[in-house]
């Protein structure tokens, strides 16, 4: 244990200031003195009326629990815990029960067999602040509002009708990527930046596309948009005493809540704006015709249709801003992580690299450039993509569920209320369910019929259950698109000097702890496609 604290432990980071690691002093004042006189009463294996024990783990200290102890890469420090205490453990954290899953059998009894029980989250205070309250899909608990927000995402935004009628807005800001990386040709580049960059791009097309009534989103607001969202998702993934000790709530040591209140009022300026103004252009329509601009619809005015149409009634205007907030959060920072992780797979694999772009001269040619109708047809990229969430999925534990009632998992009971973690990058790695576990093989996924619906518990990076990833369509179409494009226009290597870096970064997102910086070099014959 003490190394731990000796490296800068997550205690440590949580305790100091967000640009330093140096403890602040009068935080840490105040925080020894409100700890001295908050007593916490720890359950660690007291079960009522001979029901089964709690889960075992490692002891921690008074108050604050194995909390100094925890390292950066919680989810490495999490797969060793459970070689010591077994495939299901648990962690006091402040005054909160953590229980983590490590295998494939325990994980099918939370998210299979007892699904409805552990359906509910329990978000941070970051997370419920941005979140409008939980008024959105991903931190709001199992309920009617829930399943009806649902419902309206996965059958009306992003059903195959929906996806295809903005397909044109990711052509156009697929094609002003290339021609940037084409401007930029010999030069090294951020291939997560570029990926966040183009994500985001489509993602606030697909949003709002032709919002004002001369048809063009401001760029300054676009810009604007994405800044927030980026920051408010730093937020959420930073350590927060508040969210362990709940009785310091109130006194927000950290700021984190007042923080992610100021980017949400910021965010839902921008939000209310383009509603408004929608809602104004629309209203000049003498024809009353829904909004769309060269067969093209974009998601405001495809919720938009759906409250005048009363086919949501219970659809409000705060519920739409979440649910456009979730589109922008999954489909930004979680894509761009895994791109940068394929994209530093093949370049590690020049074999792998070498057989997907041949795979694109077969099915595009050196003549065209990708397009949607292409992807079905990439079957050998779609098997490097499986692999690279397999050794690296985005979301390491998944996001936390918390069972409604006291349940028993494994033998052993679990507390209503809970905080519960799916290791899902043990399970992805254990050699007990994969030959080579270690080895970026994507003939893996060659062999058999995989998808990311969570039915193959072997392979779930995007959840399984009724609280799996609603959007897993466009997350997909999206990053085999951008994937594809990237291979299929350009060669890429590494900059003179540099080698291949595969360390990662604990968060909510499983980053590279070194950005990938690659250096792009032109591919096909004609310049024209690059313009």
């Amino acid at each position: 244990m003490a190394p731990l604290i000796n490296q800068g432990s997550w205690w440590l980071q949580m305790i100091s200031t967000h640009h330093n690691h140096h403890l602040t002093p009068a935080l840490f004042t105040i925080s020894l003195l409100i700890l001295a006189i908050l007593c916490y009463k720890f359950t660690f294996s007291t079960t009522p009326n001979g029901a089964p024990s709690l889960p075992p783990g490692p002891r921690g200290l008074p108050i604050v629990g194995y909390l100094p102890f925890l390292g950066h890469d919680l989810h490495k420090q999490f797969t060793n815990l459970a070689r010591s205490y077994g495939p299901i453990f648990k962690l006091q954290l402040g005054s909160k029960v953590h229980v983590v899953i490590n295998t494939l059998d325990l994980a099918k009894t939370v998210v299979r067999d007892q699904d409805r029980t552990f359906s509910n989250r329990q978000p941070s205070i970051a997370a419920a602040t941005s979140s409008y309250g939980t008024q959105d899909i991903v931190w709001s608990d199992n309920n009617s509002h829930w399943r009806n927000l649902r419902k309206i995402l996965v059958q009306e935004v992003l059903s195959n009708k929906s996806l295809e009628a903005c397909q044109s807005f990711r052509k156009n800001e697929v094609k002003k990527t290339i021609k940037n990386i084409y401007g930029n040709i010999g030069m090294a580049i951020n291939i997560n930046e570029i990926s966040f960059s183009t994500e985001a791009n489509v993602l606030t097309s697909i949003i709002w596309e032709n919002t004002t009534a001369e048809g063009a989103k401001d760029s300054s607001l676009v810009a604007e948009l994405q800044m927030i969202v980026l920051e408010i998702l730093e937020l959420v993934s930073e350590p927060n005493a508040s969210d362990l000790f709940p009785n310091l709530a109130w006194f927000d040591l950290q700021g984190v809540e007042r923080k992610t209140k100021k980017k949400l009022k910021q965010l839902d300026r921008i939000f209310t704006s383009i509603i408004d103004d929608r809602i104004k252009f629309n209203s000049k329509r003498s024809d009353g015709a829904v909004v769309e601009h060269e067969g093209k619809k974009d998601f405001i005015q495809t919720l938009l249709d759906l409250m005048e149409e009363k086919k949501a009634t219970s659809l409000n205007f705060t519920q739409m801003k979440a649910l456009l907030l979730d589109i922008m959060f999954g489909g930004t920072d979680t894509t761009a992580t895994s791109i940068e992780w394929a994209m530093t797979e093949m370049m590690q694999n020049v074999n792998v690299m070498k057989r997907v772009q041949q795979e694109l001269v077969e099915i595009v040619g050196l003549n065209n450039v990708v397009e949607e109708s292409h992807l079905p047809k990439l079957q050998y990229l779609d098997a490097v993509i499986k692999e690279t969430f397999r050794l690296h999925p985005v979301l390491p534990l998944l996001l936390p569920r918390s069972p409604t009632q006291s349940c028993t998992v494994g033998g052993y009971t679990i507390p209503k209320g809970c905080i519960v973690f799916l290791n899902v990058w043990a399970i992805q790695r254990d050699p007990r369910n994969w030959d080579n576990p270690l080895e970026f093989n994507p003939e893996r996924f060659m062999a058999n019929k995989w998808d990311y619906k969570g039915n193959d518990l072997n392979f779930f990076p995007f959840g399984s259950g009724r609280r799996m990833c609603p959007g897993v369509p466009l997350a997909e179409k999206m990053q085999m698109y951008v994937l594809a494009s990237l291979l299929h226009s350009f060669d890429w290597t590494l900059p003179k000097g540099e080698e291949h870096d595969f360390s990662d970064e604990f968060g909510i997102v499983l980053k590279k702890r070194k950005p990938l910086m690659a250096i792009a070099s032109q591919r096909l014959p004609n310049v024209s496609l690059y313009m």
